[in-house]
Formats: structure tokens, C-alpha cells, sequence
């Protein structure tokens, strides 16, 4: 799997890629190609390796599922025609279908997206309250108690805010602008996956 993991400063082509697809998610009738979008989820698997320990079971599971939906891209070209032959084969909701990685792969850009905007907010140099607030944001509804716990439990492991940082080879001001970038980006094109899955009636909550 390509991530961008060799990539010195790794934010910028994260931000870029979904600058790129935010033009289509805000373009009025346009359908988004699911090469480009898996490609550029590919790249935020980066982050949640720059996160250590503590955000090892999400990296592992979003790496899974974006893999699925690049492969997938290789004979289908938009994400709402992989959508809609899911929804042919009455799969949708099937462990591993391409419909549900897609719905797992969006909740994690939701996490990037708030723990972005939590760190931009930091004063301090813990990433805990930050890490900790993304994840039960987003992923600790769908999430058993104990794997709530154990999660917890794990944010101890997360490194500092400067330590990640330098794992981003920027300093803090340009970190931000470009966490802003992706933030802005992100947005449209969460909203996007979002209403692919509602115009549908399939429910964003499963």
C-alpha cells in the first residue's frame, strides 16, 4: 500500500490531495472517483503512524479498510457506483463490504479532522485531551465499553505535541496552516460521503 510514509513533511500532501477532492464535493453534480479519494486516505494512514501506541488499533483497522476500497477502485470508478452495486448485491452492511469500509474510512477522517482542530487549539504540550476528546467524538458510540477502556488506556503512550511535530519534520506554525488546509478540505468532502449514504436511506450510524 502507497501512504506517503516517505514523504519528509507529510501534511502537504495530505492537505493537497483533499484540497483536490474538496473541488469536486463543491462542485455542484460532480461524482468523486474513488482512485483519487482512496489515494488520498492513504496518505492520512501517516498520521495515525505519527500517533504512536495509542492510536495503533485505528491505524490498523483504516489502513485495512482503505486498502479494500483501492483495490476496489481498480474495476470501479466512482464511489457512488461502488455504493449502488453493494446496494445490488444486498451487501451493504456485510462485514467487508465496500460500502461499510467506506463508512469506517470516513469516521476516520472525522477523527484526523477534530484532532486536528483540537491540536490547532492546544497551549500545552500534552496531546492527550485532544487525542482523548477526537476519539470519543467519533468512534466511542461504536465502541464497547472495554474497547473504551482500552483505549484509555493507551493515550498514555501518545507523544508530546512537539515530539509530533518533528515526526511531521515542520514547526508549529507551518503544522498548523497546513492542519487548517486539511480541516477546510476535509469538510465538503465528509459531507459529501455523508450524503451519498443518506440520499440512500442507509444511515450514517451503524
Amino acid at each position: 500500500m502507497v501512504v506517503g510514509g516517505g514523504d519528509q513533511k507529510p501534511l502537504p500532501k495530505i492537505a493537497a490531495a483533499f484540497e483536490a477532492l474538496a473541488e469536486v464535493a463543491t462542485s455542484g453534480g460532480a461524482v468523486m472517483e474513488l482512485g483519487p479519494f482512496s489515494l488520498a486516505c492513504a496518505h492520512v494512514s501517516v498520521l495515525f503512524g505519527c500517533l504512536g501506541i495509542a492510536f495503533k488499533f485505528v491505524e490498523k483497522d483504516y489502513v485495512t479498510k482503505v486498502d479494500d476500497l483501492i483495490e476496489a477502485s481498480k474495476s470501479i470508478t466512482t464511489l457512488s457506483n461502488m455504493i449502488e452495486l453493494d446496494i445490488q448485491q444486498d451487501c451493504v452492511r456485510q462485514l467487508g463490504s465496500h460500502t461499510r469500509n467506506l463508512l469506517r474510512v470516513k469516521r476516520g477522517l472525522d477523527m484526523v479532522r477534530v484532532l486536528c482542530e483540537e491540536i490547532i487549539k492546544l497551549e500545552g504540550d500534552s496531546l492527550r485531551d485532544a487525542a482523548s476528546l477526537s476519539y470519543h467524538n467519533v468512534f466511542a458510540l461504536h465502541h464497547s465499553w472495554a474497547i473504551q477502556k482500552a483505549v484509555a488506556a493507551t493515550m498514555y503512550g501518545l507523544p508530546s505535541k512537539s515530539q509530533l511535530f518533528e515526526r511531521f519534520n515542520q514547526d508549529e506554525d507551518s503544522v498548523k496552516v497546513e492542519m487548517q488546509r486539511f480541516i477546510r478540505a476535509s469538510v465538503p468532502v465528509i459531507q459529501y460521503i455523508e450524503e451519498l449514504f443518506n440520499s440512500r436511506q442507509l444511515g450514517i450510524d451503524w
